[in-house]
């Protein structure tokens, strides 16, 4: 072979390897490029994800302090027969005016007005006073729970001598001293302070007060709700 053409064709033959090399380091390149995207693509996935959990527990945290279940005195809308029934039965009870200094002529029934966009009935009565005034039992009995809900803020379930009837005050600003679940209490004894504690509003403290006929299983938080105004006396 002429030495010209052995010079070409080593010519030919390092043009040849160059591309190739090119084409290869190229294609490295590349394939290091997209994993390396891959990689911050899926750790932004993660960041993302994180950021998201780390977000809904910061919305939720405030729940989990508070006990469950979420009470609702009166499971049962509007007034029945039975809750009639239970009237009369309470009206020999002779309830006395919860909020200290209240008199009978100030008292205005609340019972069936509409709350929550009109979706549901109040089934209670709201009784207005100034922040702090003393909130007293309206009937002997016995407290069965002190229950701190989204709705009622601070709240006392007072159940009567006999467990047939629950007493339900919510609002309150604070218990009153020493008081405890299972504690004997004398009508017009203390329980706590008119406040507006839950989703009551700031300028209108108030006691929200409701009395309803517990069922066979004494549920503290259920019950056939009870118009407690032609009952205060």
């Amino acid at each position: 072979m002429r030495r010209v053409d052995r010079v070409r064709l080593e010519k030919r033959r390092r043009v040849i390897l160059t591309v190739g090399l090119a084409f290869t380091l190229g294609a490295l390149t590349s394939a290091a490029l997209i994993w390396r995207a891959d990689q911050l693509a899926a750790r932004g996935i993660v960041e993302q994800a994180e950021q998201a959990t780390a977000q809904h527990i910061d919305r939720e945290a405030p729940l989990t302090d508070l006990p469950a279940p979420l009470a609702v005195p009166a499971a049962t809308a509007g007034r029945t027969e039975g809750s009639s029934a239970s009237a009369d039965l309470l009206k020999r009870r002779h309830l006395s005016i919860p909020v200290e200094g209240i008199s009978r002529d100030q008292l205005r029934d609340t019972f069936e007005e509409r709350r929550g966009g009109g979706l549901r009935s109040h089934e209670a009565l709201d009784i207005m006073a100034s922040r702090g005034t003393p909130v007293r039992a309206v009937d002997e009995g016995k407290i069965a729970k002190l229950f701190k809900s989204v709705a009622g803020g601070l709240t006392v379930y007072q159940f009567d001598p006999s467990e047939t009837f629950a007493y339900y005050y919510a609002h309150l600003d604070r218990y009153a001293e020493g008081l405890q679940e299972g504690q004997q209490v004398h009508r017009g004894e203390l329980l706590g302070y008119v406040g507006s504690t839950g989703n009551a509003s700031e300028d209108a403290p108030h006691l929200h007060f409701a009395i309803f006929a517990l069922g066979p299983e004494r549920r503290w938080w259920q019950g056939e709700a009870i118009d407690p105004y032609p009952l205060l006396r």
